[in-house]
C-alpha cells in the first residue's frame, strides 16, 4: 500500500514522496508500528472550497473519506486525493501547498494530529 507524504525540502518549498507501508501479502494479517497522536479531527469543506498556499498546520495524517481534494505544491505539482487515500502533511514550513475541492461531492476527511 502507498500513501503520500508532504515535507519542505531545503529549498523551502512543499514536496510530495511516495512512501510504501512495508505490508507483505503472502504473510496474512499485519499491522504497523504504533505511532502516538495527539487527536483526531473531522473536517466537512464544500465543492469548490479552496484554502490558498498556507504549510500545514502541524504534523498529521489526512485521510480522504469522502468527495475529492486536489492538493498544489509551489512548483505546479499537482495531486488527487480521494477516498482512502492518506496523506501525510509535514510541510509545516516553507511556502506550503494549496488545497482545492474539486467535483461536486464535499470532501469530508478525518485528519489526525501527531
Amino acid at each position: 500500500m502507498q500513501s503520500a507524504r508532504m515535507y519542505t525540502g531545503d529549498d523551502g518549498q512543499s514536496h510530495f514522496e511516495d512512501v510504501e507501508l512495508p505490508f507483505d501479502p503472502s504473510q496474512g494479517a499485519q499491522r504497523n508500528d504504533v505511532q502516538a497522536a495527539q487527536g483526531i479531527q473531522v473536517v466537512y469543506q464544500p465543492p469548490g472550497y479552496v484554502i490558498e498556499m498556507h504549510p500545514a498546520p502541524r504534523r498529521q495524517y489526512v485521510i480522504t473519506l469522502q468527495g475529492q481534494a486536489e492538493i498544489e505544491m509551489g512548483d505546479g505539482t499537482k495531486r488527487i486525493f480521494g477516498p482512502g487515500d492518506m496523506l501525510l502533511s509535514e510541510d509545516i514550513t516553507g511556502q506550503g501547498h494549496i488545497t482545492r475541492i474539486v467535483g461536486d461531492v464535499p470532501r469530508i476527511s478525518a485528519q489526525i494530529s501527531l
